[in-house]
């Protein structure tokens, strides 16, 4: 990928899969997912990924997922599907069917059970995944809390640049802020290399992300929206200001499981995508309640986006 390739800017949303009570999937609301997404100034789609269960659905359900989300949005949205699977050919056959359906770009993290245990053979696994979509932007998926694979993403970026030749960059969600910005640097800053902590985005920021793919970013884009606003002005103390509300915020989300609290509070602002799937556990009536309560306390339906 040239330096002057389209790239991935602004708050890019990795959506929930919204799913019907008895756990199937609930495709119509994709809809009004994405309506939701444009209206707040959105400018992509991550789906398939952490957020959306990706790796808790059969292959055709992803698949499913990614041409609902591409056919309602892919003329406003950039659609990147994740394709991330423990068997290569398998990513490599959603790969291939985001390739068709004209999905913009696809991601992959590393295998999770069998674990690469170097740069060379994670860019092997990759390159067998990407070259099922070698029309699309691929991009790595850096995620070392859920793939326990903590391996360098800029050694990974140097191993995998001969062997694909459809390498975007990297999908980075880690701490590892002096990897993200040898990433960032990386042969005169041919990668796209997009943050993935929404917790710290000002830091991402200030190292030098253009562009930022997150869960939170579903239901509070309005805020993280003000923090590149104010960032951009160089009004530091706004966007810190800023981050620290959103914060807030994701303290209670992390404390209530994360993405079931996710759905909970997607429910809260109007858009219901049913439970999670096992083995997580769905918020009780009561939680939600809980949930709700805590939730105003911090101002979050001041912050929220609007449906």
């Amino acid at each position: 990928m040239s330096q002057n390739a389209s790239r991935l800017t602004g708050l890019i949303a990795a959506p929930y899969t919204p799913l019907h009570p008895d756990g199937s999937l609930n495709l119509p609301m994709i809809d009004q997912l994405a309506a939701s997404l444009v209206a707040s100034g959105v400018t992509g789609a991550f789906v398939c990924g952490t957020t959306g269960e990706g790796v808790s659905l059969t292959n055709a359900e992803r698949m499913d997922v990614a041409e609902r989300w591409q056919h309602v949005a892919g003329g406003k949205l950039k659609v990147i599907v994740h394709v991330g699977h423990t068997a290569a050919a398998d990513a490599r056959a959603l790969a291939s069917h985001a390739e068709i359906i004209g999905a913009w770009g696809v991601g992959c993290l590393a295998p999770f059970f069998f674990k690469p245990g170097n740069v060379d053979d994670l860019a092997g696994f990759c390159a067998e995944v990407a070259a099922g979509a070698p029309s699309l932007p691929f991009y790595y998926y850096q995620i070392p809390s859920m793939t326990g694979v903590s391996l360098s993403a800029a050694e990974f970026l140097r191993a995998a640049a001969p062997r694909i030749p459809n390498l975007a960059g990297v999908k980075f969600t880690f701490e590892n802020l002096m990897d993200f910005a040898e990433c960032l640097r990386l042969d005169g800053g041919r990668y796209d290399i997009v943050f993935g902590r929404d917790e710290i985005l000002v830091a991402g920021l200030a190292i030098g992300a253009r562009g930022a793919i997150g869960s939170t970013y579903n239901f509070m884009a309005p805020i993280f929206q003000e923090i590149i606003t104010a960032f951009e002005k160089g009004d530091l103390a706004t966007a810190r200001e800023k981050q620290a509300a959103a914060n807030a915020v994701i303290q209670i989300f992390i404390r209530y499981g994360g993405l079931p609290a996710g759905k909970a509070m997607m429910k809260l602002i109007g858009l219901d995508c049913g439970p999670v799937r096992l083995p997580l556990r769905s918020l009780s009536e009561k939680q939600e309640g809980q949930l709700r309560e805590e939730l105003d306390a911090v101002g979050f339906f001041g912050l929220c986006s609007r449906v």
